[in-house]
């Protein structure tokens, strides 16, 4: 069975960015799941899309959420991945 991908559009030396990244890794022993890490200063596009809004949180390219975890969502979205 594939792994479920949820990506963290970030960026260096934020610190929202790395809050949001440790509290995923958090539900990766309760929920099987792979993070990607996007730097969106890497990519024009990405940054010109979602430049203000870093942290997101995508799963594809469905928002759950930005600047903060919201656990409730992400616990409903992982939920069904099972």
């Amino acid at each position: 069975m594939i792994k479920p991908k949820l990506t963290v559009l970030s960026r260096t030396y934020c610190h929202l960015c790395e809050d949001m990244i440790a509290a995923l890794e958090q539900f990766q022993g309760r929920y099987s799941f792979e993070i990607e890490v996007v730097d969106v200063d890497s990519h024009p596009r990405l940054e010109e899309k979602w430049g203000d809004k870093v942290p997101v949180l995508l799963d594809g390219d469905r928002e759950l959420c930005h600047y903060f975890l919201d656990i409730d969502v992400l616990d409903a979205r992982l939920a069904r991945m099972k």
